[in-house]
């Protein structure tokens, strides 16, 4: 309890810090970013609690047929996770970095980061029983459990492959399936340490677990590759779309890049494949804590220079997939859409290239932060207007029997189908 009381100080001395002095000490971005810190320092202190050895032989002693069917659960359990846990921390971040009238409306930030930190701890608990699940397939000895959670993936064909799908519903399936093969890379590393760390680090045992790592990672992409290309082919969707929807990716990433945004940059495009990187990030940490030993002083300064180097990896990254995506917003001819919106309306006749730039630039964590929320715009084009000047020369990424483009199609989905 004095933890979430001094917790609370620290965010209030913040906000009333941040607000007295103006945003030119601190900044919505930074705020944020401290309460991410705290959150994950107070989820890391957390998950030390949990023995992750007994969780293992638990999960062991039971049956292939039982662990199959929780298998499957745990699933279902982290995709509507991800689905409202994006509204616990949204709702966080707004109510820490709106403008307060009252000293005492900066209270109502600690039920918003206790619900924050619960929800954290409980989904990384999640994932931590998944990669358990994953590993005692990984090292049972008839392998059985690991062909039926293999197999698992080949129905997921069955659910998909003969149902209608709209560009719009393929293009949440390609985000959620990107998500997808990234938390399961994530689930094989740390697979990959606790074994590496039973063996003693022995390299002898990293050539015993590549044919399994092979086998799950090859099973992944083939059934992704069959799904995709029947749902094409029984929808007559072209392969183009798929230039479209990374086209629509890369504006998206380009468009948060802006001078006061209020979360990480690329938030917008974690929110479009309902990505939520703080759990991953908690088990990540925990089981790298647990799995090395750092003594002496030689060690710790291996760490902080491998730190330096996974914050060097970062910026690289990031200045990489900024080149990348300008190229495809300007191959895609959408340049017109990122200029911003002007500062006041005319009387009558609103312009709908600008009204356009304004919506597609709306990209941000929360209605409430998007870049266009200053502006004075409130007058929507008429529904019955034609196609909007300068849209002829891209592609056409129109749902077929509504004017929305696939930029505004809705993100706060539950697996991956829209909600009309």
């Amino acid at each position: 309890m004095n933890v979430f009381i001094y917790t609370n100080a620290i965010i209030v001395f913040l906000k009333q810090y941040w607000e007295g002095f103006g945003s030119r000490v601190l900044q919505p971005a930074q705020v944020c970013d401290v309460l991410k810190g705290l959150i994950l320092l107070l989820c890391f202190s957390m998950m030390t609690c949990v023995d992750y050895a007994m969780m293992y032989h638990l999960i062991r002693g039971q049956s292939v047929i039982k662990l199959y069917i929780i298998y499957n659960m745990l699933e279902v359990a982290d995709r509507l996770f991800s689905s409202f846990g994006q509204d616990i921390l949204d709702a966080l971040y707004w109510t820490a970095t709106e403008p307060k009238e009252r000293k005492r409306d900066s209270i109502g930030v600690l039920p918003h980061f206790c619900m924050a930190v619960c929800y954290v701890f409980l989904h990384a608990l999640l994932i931590m029983v998944q990669a358990s699940t994953l590993n005692v397939a990984f090292n049972s000895h008839n392998k059985s459990l690991l062909t039926i959670m293999m197999s698992n993936n080949f129905v997921e064909i069955k659910g998909s492959v003969f149902k209608k799908f709209e560009k719009n519903n393929l293009f949440q399936m390609s985000n959620s399936d990107i998500k997808e093969r990234f938390t399961n890379y994530i689930l094989l590393i740390i697979v990959c340490l606790r074994n590496m760390e039973q063996f003693s680090w022995n390299p002898e045992h990293l050539w015993v677990l590549c044919p399994d790592v092979v086998m799950v990672i090859t099973s992944e992409v083939a059934v992704d590759i069959i799904k995709h290309a029947f749902i094409t082919k029984f929808n007559d969707i072209t392969a183009d779309v798929y230039s479209e929807y990374r086209a629509s990716l890369a504006f998206e990433l380009v468009s948060s890049r802006q001078k006061n945004a209020y979360t990480d940059y690329s938030d917008s495009v974690a929110r479009r494949m309902g990505f939520i990187p703080l759990p991953l990030a908690v088990l990540l940490i925990r089981v790298v804590m647990s799995s090395l030993k750092v003594q002496g002083a030689l060690a710790y300064c291996c760490v902080f220079l491998c730190y330096l180097g996974l914050v060097s990896l970062k910026v690289l990254n990031s200045i990489v997939l900024l080149g990348k995506s300008c190229v495809y917003v300007k191959r895609a001819k959408m340049e017109d859409k990122l200029f911003d919106c002007p500062p006041s309306p005319a009387p009558s006749g609103v312009d709908k290239t600008s009204a356009t730039s304004c919506r597609a630039t709306s990209t941000s964590s929360s209605s409430s932060s998007s870049s266009c929320s200053s502006s004075s715009v409130t007058t929507p084009p008429p529904p019955e207007d034609p196609a909007l000047p300068g849209e002829e020369a891209g592609p056409d990424l129109r749902v077929r029997g509504a004017k929305k483009d696939l930029l505004e199609i809705d993100r706060f989905t539950i697996c991956g189908n829209r909600i009309d």
